[in-house]
């Protein structure tokens, strides 16, 4: 299979995601300031999984430009990835319906968790398909940041029953960590 088959389903694939989340989305009850500011947690939730869902989109973006094979195992890790991904727009309609309680709270840390355990699946199976001595693998080194945010996520599902607005604090900082420019693999390019 060529690479760009990959690339082109997963693009697809994000982008009903993301249709998906903003379909989800319940409209203001009624056409007042107030009834708008009702629904600003859940915009806000949006924003933050719209931003999450592009940051792994991005940068599964940069690791496919790298690469030149794939093969059954990425196929398979990819499909991992985009499993947990499209589980998204699920928790936070969840999270919506129960006013962010600590359960769904939770769930949503766990869904990113399990799609950065994908992510880090993919970029193995690649370095796998491409060899030690690829640019990936070089480009990428440990991925203390993808180690660090994995953490970030585990630990909020269970800070999230001790506060949701805890564990929601550390998916923030986790999508804030990603905003800070990444060039292992533009500067291999």
């Amino acid at each position: 299979m060529h690479k760009g088959r990959l690339e082109a389903f997963t693009d697809g694939v994000v982008a009903i995601i993301i249709t998906i989340m903003v379909l989800e989305m319940k409209v203001p009850e009624g056409a007042s300031f107030e009834a708008m500011l009702e629904r600003l947690p859940i915009f806000l939730a949006y924003a933050l999984s719209f931003t999450n869902v592009g940051l792994f989109w991005g940068n599964h973006h940069h690791m496919l430009q790298v690469v030149k094979h794939v093969d059954g195992k990425v196929l398979w890790a990819n499909l991992f990835l985009l499993f947990w991904l499209s589980l998204v727009p699920f928790v936070i309609r969840w999270m919506d319906d129960t006013h962010f309680a600590a359960l769904p709270t939770a769930s949503y840390g766990a869904v990113l968790a399990l799609a950065a355990i994908g992510y880090m699946m993919l970029e193995y199976w690649l370095i796998a398909a491409n060899g030690r001595d690829s640019a990936l693998a070089k480009a990428v080194g440990g991925d203390r940041k993808a180690k660090l945010s994995l953490v970030m996520y585990v630990a909020a599902v269970p800070l999230a029953f001790v506060s949701p607005w805890i564990a929601i604090g550390l998916y923030v900082a986790t999508a804030l960590m990603w905003f800070v420019p990444d060039r292992r693999i533009e500067k291999i390019l």
